[in-house]
């Protein structure tokens, strides 16, 4: 099936079967993608601060403002809609047994210090809230513990776990469906922020022979910490900073282990601090994309990858020599370059074949859009034509705002965008 070649809502659709048929094959018998279902939970405890969820908080049956997702993005619109005055006219949903995000369900081994930077939410910081020298605490811990102290806080107004299966639009308004333990409930609102993340869509490219490896394959999303591949020859795969990051741990940490390093494109490592032009220009960079309704690209393409003291010292120790360009074909046992013969590369012969017990994917994630495919936002770009100021709203249809989606894809960005879109909330339904 030639993918590109669709456009529309035909396009996207046939995309999202294909990516997600090749997902499943290569993940197959190996590995399962770990997704939480809000059917099998009643009263959740959220063990890492104490606090107890009540599953049976149920939405209200209509909202003028529905966010979408309890992450960074979706607290920070919440927030601000709350500021502006909507306070009982908004709901936050959240699918996840409690606060965090996906931060609740990042691997263990990840601390505070080895993220990219988690940024304070607007009106309380981080350390305010749990305290500083936590640098070195879990990630997947400390981070629930403060959006939950955040949330308490400002009594948003939170349900969950609440999936959505579907919105659509129902004349003046839109029609959510719910899924898991309420599902086939309805709701309406006049307006909607999705701010559902990445997390929940891992993305794994097609390699021919993927289903016939009889080996592991699993990807970023599913990791859980070094020890499980000791005496174990592991192929990595990718070049953002999860793919370096868990590279170095695995080699340091697991005993006996062999790894092996692969990716589309040559790791770029920046010898230069992070500047604010840099970043600046990495965001202008994704912006243009969104506003032309092509799908966004990641931030590291454009500014490469920091040189930390952490990688430094593992190209000192040789754990990132031997990079390799992307194999061509997964076999039974491994990988190979060009099997059946031509140019491989100058890296690698064609032909040759290496033999690895586990194939870990670190190759990013998709928007967690499929809920909104009744919508049909996507265009012919393959992407969604965004709007506003800092193109947080859908073009098609200005009661939409997008968070996690282009440029506000980062916390920081997370932060400017909430505050926008619940401004542009705000002013479509005073005008509405």
């Amino acid at each position: 099936m030639d993918v590109g070649r669709h456009d529309g809502v035909d396009g996207w659709h046939a995309r999202r079967a294909v990516d997600g048929w090749h997902a499943r094959r290569a993940v197959n018998a190996v590995t399962r993608i770990r997704r939480y279902d809000p059917s099998t939970v009643s009263v959740v405890s959220a063990a890492s601060h104490g606090t107890v969820v009540d599953a049976d908080h149920l939405p209200d049956p209509h909202s003028d403002a529905l966010v979408i997702g309890g992450g960074q993005a979706g607290l920070s619109a919440a927030y601000f809609l709350q500021r502006f005055g909507l306070d009982e006219r908004y709901q936050l949903l959240d699918h996840a047994p409690g606060p965090g995000g996906a931060w609740q369900f990042r691997w263990p081994t990840l601390t505070l210090a080895g993220t990219n930077r988690v940024h304070d939410l607007p009106g309380y910081g981080l350390e305010e809230a749990v305290g500083d020298g936590r640098g070195e605490y879990p990630a997947s811990s400390t981070v629930p513990e403060y959006f939950s102290k955040y949330e308490e806080r400002f009594g948003l107004r939170v349900r969950r776990p609440v999936d959505v299966r579907s919105v659509e639009c129902d004349g003046e308004m839109f029609r959510v469906t719910l899924g898991g333990r309420l599902r086939g409930r309805e709701i309406t609102t006049r307006t909607l922020i999705n701010a559902t993340g990445t997390w929940e869509r891992p993305f794994i490219p097609h390699i021919p022979g993927a289903a016939d490896f009889r080996g592991r394959q699993l990807h970023t999303h599913d990791y859980t910490g070094p020890d499980e591949f000791a005496g174990q020859r592991v192929l990595v795969v990718g070049a953002g900073i999860s793919a370096v990051q868990l590279l170095i741990e695995i080699a340091r940490r697991a005993p006996g282990v062999r790894t092996f390093w692969c990716s589309r494109t040559k790791p770029r490592f920046d010898p230069h601090p992070f500047s604010p032009e840099l970043g600046r220009e990495a965001v202008a960079r994704v912006e243009r994309r969104v506003r032309a309704g092509l799908p966004p690209t990641s931030v590291v393409s454009v500014t490469g990858l920091a040189l930390t003291p952490t990688i430094e010292a593992a190209q000192r120790d040789g754990i990132l020599d031997g990079w390799r360009p992307m194999f061509t074909r997964i076999t039974e046992t491994g990988v190979c370059w060009d099997c059946a013969g031509g140019s491989a590369g100058d890296e690698v012969s064609a032909g040759e074949h290496l033999e690895v017990d586990v194939i870990f994917w670190n190759t990013g994630f998709r928007s967690a859009l499929d809920h909104l495919a009744p919508l049909h936002l996507r265009g012919p770009g393959g992407g969604i034509v965004m709007t506003g100021r800092l193109a947080t709203t859908v073009a098609d249809d200005p009661r939409i705002q997008l968070l996690g989606y282009g440029p506000s894809a980062s916390t920081i960005g997370a932060n400017r965008a909430g505050r926008e879109a619940a401004r542009n909330v705000v002013n479509l339904l005073a005008t509405g």
